[in-house]
């Protein structure tokens, strides 16, 4: 069950779609005024998939750093970057968390780049 201060968003990889939700941050909320959003995801340190976002999001109220794991949906603030977690990793100072993939984080933990369309779903 989707919790109220969360939005539920819908990515597309190779006409498959996966759920996922976005945290009630600043961040996340300028994440959404952004979809949607296609983006050529590459891989990083075998760990990630990263893209450039077509601007920065705010980091008000952002915690210092943060400790990702598999599924998450990050902004790396010092890039500007969204960064999609397919293994955990330590912790990362100027990572600040969006969301969670729900289901098929294993799609993404291939070599390679990925294009995906992110879009709210309605609430």
């Amino acid at each position: 069950m989707k919790n109220a201060n969360e939005n539920a968003i819908q990515i597309t990889l190779n006409n498959t779609k996966f759920l996922a939700t976005l945290f009630n941050n600043k961040a996340a909320s300028d994440f959404i005024l952004l979809l949607p959003l296609t983006l050529t995801l590459t891989d990083y340190a075998a760990t990630e998939k990263v893209s450039d976002l077509p601007k920065r999001l705010t980091t008000t109220d952002a915690p210092a750093g943060y400790k990702p794991s598999a599924g998450d949906i990050t902004y790396y603030a010092p890039w500007g970057n969204l960064a999609i977690f397919y293994k955990g990793f330590g912790y990362a100072g100027g990572l600040v968390p969006l969301g969670k993939i729900i289901n098929g984080i294993e799609h993404f933990k291939v070599a390679g780049s990925l294009q995906v369309t992110m879009e709210l779903i309605a609430q």
